[in-house]
């Protein structure tokens, strides 16, 4: 797809001597602190930013951006009204190269739209059929496809930090936004808002060097939107969340401002007016601030970049959240809009009419410019995870066999920071979790009380305590002594519990099921840097044929292909410490010598004896020549050394040192 494309041309250009970022990117990988699929999603989108010029997808393919130019067309077996209008339109072009690229299996990626161009090149829509693969989007929007772990949170504030700095530069540029929003799909608002308030703790310093860091830092004013609305038809008095939001816009120039915000608070439709304003004409913009108060003012941040975490979510019609932002950019204040996804791949092929009888269809997201595959990312810094296919056991004889393994591997397993290792068992109802799951924990297996933390959202019968939340959000802290965790409908995505190293799914329900993928990779995330970590995952049959179905059609991979995957301890770094000191040796002087060569100026070219004759019988005339000292070669046929000029570069204490000085006798 697109990204396969802009990876290539974005290596190019980070690498040409003229690349304007090249110098910072260094920078980044010298500090060391992101990961390579961090810093290769910067690089993409400076590439996009640069090079592109911050415009949306579907008008830089229609540009040509994606391709080089058409060359040699004469040697191809196509039509001459082919050729001609793949010359003269860079649209067609494209559109024609990208029906060509090979798929997985090497053929065609689109034949059949390969197939209506070549037939008729005349009627062919090409920029029609390029806005509808990018959604008719018409404003900046890419999607960044990082796994769970990877580190999207700390790409997201690097990113920010990133347009802030070159806003900074120049004001004026319409290519970085001055302030930016964070959207969270509205069914993840509890697990990944605490995650995403992190960004406000990300240290600058891994992108930019001091004092520029600390000065950006200085910049950003940190909002999370997250108290709760007061009446669906707020307004600014009564909402505090649109309140706080009016103050921090009406500042003249605003610059700088972050606000984290779930997307339920912004997707909200329209309300139908009370019946005595009925008849009254409004204005959308007044029919959208009576709507939704909140929306309304976000939609007024000047100069916004917006980032969408799990953006995936926001492809359901009930979102809607995409409308919104498209909405907002009709008023010219959208800078540009990133998508981070875990992948870049559709539960269903999407299918777009391109031409009477042609119908092209998309697994992926089209728009996805960087993509970081998962198997990449256990290679690389995940854990590395033994996942169990438990075939014909009940659920309790999964549970048991998989606590006690866990406990055997990772009872006494205690992190670098002090965290120690968690299972986490997830029950589909609070009724199985409460009845069944952990009387079998306390009675059956004997593990301690102090071991295990119920959490869930409570219900009529089965309440929650206040310290259960609390002891939820430590998890992943030294201070937390919990090791196995059930769960109900909570710790799913955006759950972030790095000590977690093991899962279990003992029956069908336990999970959503297109929710297994994302619930077995909870326990992959890394802790120590340049360690070989492992993980535990059990499952029963059902919920292993559809993680090898998510697998293959997500990540494109297998269970056995991640089975099967070795990971060998990297190379640490030894510090090289200096002895001097400790050996009490003194300092040793440096001395640099530049010397000049004189050259002899020779009018006339006779023969070589001839002038080495002339040369020796005036030997004793060339030693008298400044402040020179002369030899003579051994052999036959002799030559003078001359040097005609000595200077000491650095004179730092002593006598001036020439070479016609003689050795002294008792020095050899």
């Amino acid at each position: 797809m697109i990204y396969t494309l802009i990876e290539a041309r974005k290596n190019q250009w980070i690498n040409s001597p003229d690349c304007p970022v090249k110098g910072m990117v260094d920078f980044m990988r010298q500090r060391g602190q992101l990961r390579d699929a961090q810093i290769e999603a910067i690089e993409t989108y400076l590439f996009l930013k640069f090079a592109g010029g911050n415009k949306p997808m579907a008008e830089l393919f229609a540009e040509g951006f994606f391709f080089d130019p058409p060359q040699g067309l004469e040697k191809l077996h196509i039509s001459q009204d082919l050729r001609d209008t793949l010359y003269a339109n860079p649209a067609a072009w494209s559109l024609y190269q990208f029906s060509r690229l090979p798929d997985d299996k090497g053929n065609p990626l689109l034949p059949q739209l390969q197939k209506a161009i070549a037939d008729s090149p005349a009627s062919i829509a090409y920029t029609d059929i390029i806005s509808k693969i990018f959604y008719n989007v018409t404003y900046p929007d890419y999607l960044l496809s990082l796994p769970m772990g990877a580190g999207k949170t700390f790409l997201i504030a690097a990113l920010i930090y990133l347009d802030l700095y070159f806003a900074n530069q120049n004001p004026q540029d319409p290519r970085f936004a001055h302030n930016f929003l964070v959207l969270i799909p509205s069914g993840l608002k509890s697990s990944i808002a605490p995650s995403l308030k992190t960004i406000e703790r990300f240290d600058p310093t891994w992108v930019l060097p001091e004092p520029t860091a600390s000065s950006i830092r200085r910049m950003l004013q940190f909002e999370v939107l997250d108290a709760p609305k007061t009446a669906n038809k707020s307004n600014r008095v009564r909402n505090p969340n649109a309140q706080k939001v009016n103050l921090l816009i009406s500042q003249p120039e605003p610059m700088g401002l972050v606000f984290l915000v779930n997307a339920e608070k912004v997707i909200l439709d329209r309300l139908d007016l009370d019946a005595q304003f009925a008849l009254i004409e409004k204005t959308d913009d007044e029919k959208d601030r009576a709507a939704n108060e909140l929306r309304h003012l976000l939609g007024k941040v000047p100069r916004v970049g917006i980032h969408i975490d799990e953006v995936h979510h926001a492809t359901d019609d009930e979102i809607k959240l995409r409308q919104v932002v498209t909405a907002w950019s009709k008023n010219g204040g959208v800078v540009n809009v990133l998508g981070y996804s875990g992948t870049p791949y559709l539960e269903g092929a999407e299918k777009i009419s391109a031409a009477p009888g042609v119908e092209l269809q998309f697994n992926q997201i089209t728009n996805t410019v960087y993509y970081y595959p998962l198997i990449k990312a256990i290679r690389r810094f995940l854990k590395k995870p033994e996942i169990k296919t438990a075939e014909g056991l009940p659920p309790h004889e999964i549970i048991r066999q998989g606590v006690l393994e866990f406990y055997q591997k990772y009872g006494q397993k205690t992190y670098p920071d002090g965290t120690i290792a968690k299972l986490a068992i997830y029950c589909g109802t609070i009724e199985r979790l409460e009845e069944e799951i952990y009387p079998f924990l306390r009675n059956e297996l004997g593990i301690p009380e102090e071991d295990i933390l119920k959490f869930h959202r409570g219900n009529k019968q089965y309440k929650v305590p206040q310290e259960a939340a609390l002891e939820f959000a430590t998890l992943d802290t030294p201070t937390s002594k919990k090791r196995i965790v059930l769960l109900v409908q909570v710790g799913k995505e955006g759950w972030d519990c790095r000590s977690l190293t093991g899962v279990i799914l003992a029956q069908r329900g336990d999970s959503p099921t297109n929710m297994v993928l994302q619930i077995a990779c909870r326990c992959l995330r890394q802790v120590e840097k340049n360690a070989v970590e492992t993980a535990l995952i059990w499952l029963n049959k059902d919920n292993a044929t559809t993680l090898q179905k998510q697998l293959k059609a997500e990540q494109r991979t297998s269970i056995q292909e991640i089975n099967a995957i070795t990971k060998t301890p990297a190379g640490k770094d030894i510090d090289r410490i200096s002895r001097v000191e400790y050996l009490k040796l003194p300092p040793v002087d440096f001395y640099q010598l530049r010397i000049d060569y004189g050259a002899i100026e020779i009018e006339s070219s006779p023969a070589p004896a001839d002038r080495l004759t002339d040369l020796f019988n005036n030997l004793n005339d060339y030693r008298r020549y400044g402040q020179t000292q002369s030899g003579t070669l051994n052999g036959t046929q002799a030559a003078a050394l001359t040097f005609h000029q000595t200077e000491v570069v650095s004179d730092i204490a002593g006598e001036r040192l020439r070479f016609d000085q003689l050795a002294e006798p008792d020095r050899p």
